[in-house]
Parts: structure tokens; C-alpha cells; sequence
């Protein structure tokens, strides 16, 4: 009987994608009732049905597997969002819809996402940050291409654009919460308060704030 070597190589690489998979799952689960620091290596091989020594063919530590989680989320996220720019007439308010969509179908990750932000594994909080950051930078890039917005500086083009990040990114914390009836309401009231601050951005003179100090 002959074996087809290709079609075991790709059995094998299915169940690794498999395992890795429940030990992104299994943390997940473990995480929401303590928290990422406070999980063991031992227990979140357990939860994928793997002896700890196992645990090292899929990560080289706990924090690259921390790491992997903040990839699928945000990572992705923001990947998603350059190719959602790109569309011809995007606005604003588009990207936001988008990005509570992409959110809705990953309620626990990102659940996971918000709290670790500020949570106990440095290796994480970093993570995330560096991951935020360069979303505020794509969009200080999207807003140095407005027109109106010409005369304004670097530094103050990245201060509108952390502001519009940081109301979306902790208004995914109620989302990820919010019983499915709430989540509309809470889009939209997203989509108001960044076009409210599109508004503001639009009356507001850095030169005259600069004169005004």
C-alpha cells in the first residue's frame, strides 16, 4: 500500500493549526475569569488536551502566545482598516461601522484585548500598544491628505488622531459586554461622537492655539 507523504504532512500541519487553535481558545476562556498573568503554561495545555513540554511546538513562551492573541485582534484589525481606507469615498463613520463589525465576530478576543490593555502582563500591554500606535498613525497619514487640514502640524494631526482612537477603542469595551439589543445603539452613538470631533477638527485653528499658550 503506498502512502501518500504530501497528504500526512498536510494531516499533520491540520492537527498542529488545531492544537494552536485550542490553546488560543483555552486561554481565552481561562483569561476571562483571571486574567493573562495569572494563568500557568501547565493549565492552558491542559485546556487543549496537550502534556506542557507539548505546549513548546506551537510557542516559544506564554508571551508569544499572549502576543498571537493581540495579532488576531488588533493586528488584523488594523490591516482590515487600510483596505477599507483604500475604498473609493470612505468616510469616516464607515471605518467605524466596520471596525465594531469586525469586533462583533470576535466578542471574546476582543473582550480579552480590552482588559488585558491595562491588565497585568507587561509583554501584552505592550503589545497592544505598539499595535494602536501605528492605527494612529495609518490615520494621521488618512488625515494629512484633507485639504482643510493643511496648516496642521504633525503633532497636532496625531493628537486629533489618538483622540478618535482612543473613543472608539474604549467604546469596544461596552460593546463587547452589551446584550445584542444594545449594540446598534451603541454604533451609532461611536459614529456621533466621531463625527462630532470631525466637526470640531474643522472649526478648531491650531496657530491660534499656539498663540493663545
Amino acid at each position: 500500500m503506498l502512502i501518500d507523504v504530501s497528504e500526512q504532512a498536510a494531516t499533520r500541519g491540520e492537527r498542529k493549526e488545531r492544537t494552536r487553535a485550542a490553546l488560543l481558545d483555552g486561554t481565552l476562556a481561562l483569561a476571562a475569569d483571571r486574567g493573562f498573568a495569572a494563568l500557568s503554561l501547565r493549565e492552558i495545555a491542559r485546556s487543549a488536551g496537550i502534556v506542557p513540554t507539548a505546549f513548546y511546538r506551537h510557542f516559544t513562551s506564554l508571551d508569544e502566545l499572549g502576543t498571537s492573541l493581540v495579532e488576531e485582534g488588533v493586528r488584523q484589525l488594523r490591516l482590515a482598516l487600510r483596505e477599507v481606507r483604500r475604498t473609493p469615498n470612505a468616510r469616516l463613520a464607515d471605518s467605524v461601522r466596520f471596525v465594531f463589525e469586525q469586533v462583533d465576530g470576535k466578542r471574546d478576543l476582543w473582550g480579552f484585548l480590552i482588559r488585558e490593555r491595562h491588565g497585568g502582563s507587561a509583554a501584552l500591554r505592550g503589545a497592544i500598544a505598539v499595535e494602536m500606535q501605528l492605527i494612529v498613525r495609518e490615520l494621521v497619514v488618512d488625515l494629512s491628505r484633507i485639504r482643510t487640514l493643511d496648516h496642521w502640524s504633525p503633532d497636532d494631526l496625531e493628537f486629533a488622531a489618538d483622540l478618535i482612537v482612543a473613543t472608539v477603542a474604549d467604546r469596544i469595551a461596552d460593546f463587547v459586554v452589551a446584550e445584542p439589543r444594545d449594540r446598534p445603539r451603541i454604533v451609532d452613538r461611536v459614529v456621533l461622537h466621531v463625527r462630532l470631533i470631525s466637526l470640531g477638527m474643522g472649526a478648531w485653528d491650531p496657530d491660534a492655539v499656539v498663540h493663545e499658550r
